[in-house]
């Protein structure tokens, strides 16, 4: 449909039920980074497809807010929407100033618990929470959700039965006296019941909502028919399931029953009707957060395996792309990035994606999250310019993640110099010794300090964390300016300055890493990085000069690393060719 054709339906829909205003966020029940193509509201009123935004109907249109990753894009997909940036303009601040008051829509489901507080506050409006959206009444040819057959996660690649995990986080709810927490982050409740699905492009979970009690015990609500045969052996005695249409019965039993919630995390709707239950609710962090981001010994394991494959992956792709560069072939974002993905499954293990590649040519890459399936035409790739590749993919036994720049024939000065600070400020990370306690934004200055003094910086974080065959983006480990997280043994992070040079080139460099402990001579546990990614990193773009004795050693270590733990896994002997040209001390 036409997003000016849905505009009208909207704004007819607003004028009978007497609103001067309706929120239309990207979001879905569950809050997460991806959504199925049955959740795509904001795409289906606006014509907007990026992966963040919102969008307010008012009486004089549809405002469309994004951020400076989508601004282009935006204008190009939403010409009847009025624009506002995100950040800039927020889209409660422009309400706040674009309306003196009036009746407010809502769909409670779409929108966190602390959102509506903060919507709340604005109380020269009335805010009224929908029983039904209209947009679902009006999509009439709405795709289906894709319900897709829950996976059993043996225990020889979690380390833990689904058992174990939940009488530790009982114990936990025990000694934080309350009854129970509501669970609704998919990933959470994949990792507490050892289970992976296919319900959302890029994540490996079933979508679905959980309560876990004090005693361990877990009223799970998904459809049954989805579930295996042996589900109720896999994940041991204490699970319930429920259909996803009893929560609010479900919800309604917790009368006096002490509720650890997350506002941030869980949508309104739940926080709605635990209050009308009569439920106490704390403000309780997901407790499945943190030990989901320190993996055990047998996850690290499938980590470092699939990295392994898929270093092998990225070689012969990298491999490919120079050969077909000097025999003259015409290459664009859109055929390099197929051929990729191409090559990770030649691997039996990858099963799909873990995000949109970012394929990225020339001045495309200036734009750090730029996607070539929003351009007109994919740009192809130029002599003396830069190509970044930014990919990633779900394994059986883990998750990967991993950018390289690489030279198109050779390259201006001004490109090695930059690349060569970005690289400077990935070995400061990785080889960072810290002691237990610090967070990510502790460490973040590490990478942008050669950066910084020389006048230049990247407006993205450092590095998040990366779920273990979940999501590639998970917390609460990040290292950025915000990262307030701590940083503890077994966490996995990426590692990735970049520099970007508007309408130029774009850089950016990044490996995995877990955190790990250190052996040091002193009086403090102290941790450090080890890196999992293994793939060469483009020498033809370094500035050696600008290179530290140390940081020489370190891209020489690591690039022996990547020789002798790639080379035997190839089977051509023109891909161990390159890899060892590719390799080579500098």
């Amino acid at each position: 449909m036409l997003s000016a054709s849905a505009i009208s339906q909207l704004q007819q829909w607003l004028n009978e039920h007497q609103f001067d205003a309706f929120f239309i966020p990207h979001e879905d029940e569950y809050l997460g980074e991806y959504t199925g193509d049955d959740q795509a509201r904001l795409a289906w009123a606006t014509g907007f497809t990026g992966s963040a935004g919102v969008a307010i109907l008012a009486a004089d249109g549809m405002h469309l807010f994004v951020d400076g990753r989508y601004t282009l894009q935006a204008q190009a997909q939403s010409p009847a929407c009025h624009q506002h940036h995100l950040i800039e303009t927020p889209p409660l601040t422009w309400l706040s100033e674009h309306l003196a008051q009036g009746r407010i829509a809502i769909d409670p489901r779409l929108h966190s618990a602390n959102w509506l507080e903060q919507a709340q506050k604005l109380s020269q409006f009335e805010w009224q929470s929908l029983a039904q959206n209209p947009i679902d009444q009006l999509w009439h040819d709405r795709p289906a959700a894709n319900l897709s057959a829950v996976e059993c996660f043996a225990e020889r690649y979690t380390g833990q039965s689904s058992l174990s995990k939940r009488q530790q986080i009982g114990a936990q709810l025990q000694q934080s006296k309350l009854d129970a927490v509501l669970l609704t982050q998919a990933d959470s409740i994949a990792w507490l019941l050892n289970i992976r699905g296919r319900d959302i492009p890029c994540v490996p979970v079933a979508l679905s909502h959980a309560l876990i009690n004090r005693a361990g015990e877990v009223s799970w609500f998904i459809d049954p028919s989805r579930l295996p045969e042996d589900w109720q052996q896999h994940v041991g005695e204490g699970v319930q399931c429920f259909a996803p249409e009893q929560l609010a019965e479900q919800l309604a039993q917790l009368s006096g029953q002490v509720i650890g919630f997350d506002p941030q995390q869980s949508n309104a709707w739940c926080q709605q009707h635990l209050q009308a239950a009569g439920a106490q609710l704390v403000d309780y962090g997901d407790p499945c957060v943190l030990p989901k981001a320190c993996k055990n010994e047998v996850e690290l394991t499938g980590m470092r395996d699939c990295h392994v494959r898929d270093g092998v992956a990225m070689v012969k792709f990298l491999h490919q792309l120079d050969r077909q560069v000097a025999d003259g072939v015409e290459l664009n974002e859109a055929l390099l990035s197929d051929q990729l993905w191409q090559i990770r499954q030649l691997d039996n293990s990858c099963l799909e994606p873990s995000f949109d590649t970012i394929s990225a040519a020339g001045s495309n890459a200036a734009m750090c999250h730029y996607n070539h399936n929003n351009s007109d035409q994919p740009a192809t790739l130029q002599q003396g310019e830069v190509y970044l590749v930014d990919s990633g993919a779900q394994y059986i036994d883990g998750t990967t993640d991993i950018t390289r720049t690489v030279a198109i024939g050779e390259c201006d000065a001004q490109v090695k110099r930059a690349f060569t600070l970005v690289l400077k400020g990935h070995i400061a990370i990785a080889t960072a010794r810290f002691p237990q306690g610090l967070t990510g934004a502790q460490l973040d200055p590490l990478a942008r300090q050669f950066l910084w003094a020389n006048g230049m910086d990247f407006d993205h974080g450092t590095g998040h964390g990366v779920g273990h065959r979940l999501g590639v983006h998970e917390g609460p480990q990040r290292i950025s300016k915000a990262g307030t997280a701590e940083l503890k043994a077994g966490m996995v992070i990426s590692n990735e300055p970049g520099y970007y040079r508007s309408n130029g080139f774009g850089i950016r460099i990044e490996n995995l890493e877990v955190v790990v402990p250190v052996h040091v001579d002193g009086d403090r546990p102290t941790l450090g990085f080890s890196s999992l990614t293994r793939a060469p990193i483009d020498s033809r773009l370094i500035a050696r000069e600008l290179m530290t004795d140390a940081e020489i050693a370190w891209l020489n270590d690591y690039h022996k690393t990547v020789w002798h733990t790639l080379s035997p896994l190839l089977d051509d002997a023109a891909d161990r060719d390159w890899l060892a040209q590719a390799t080579q001390a500098i």
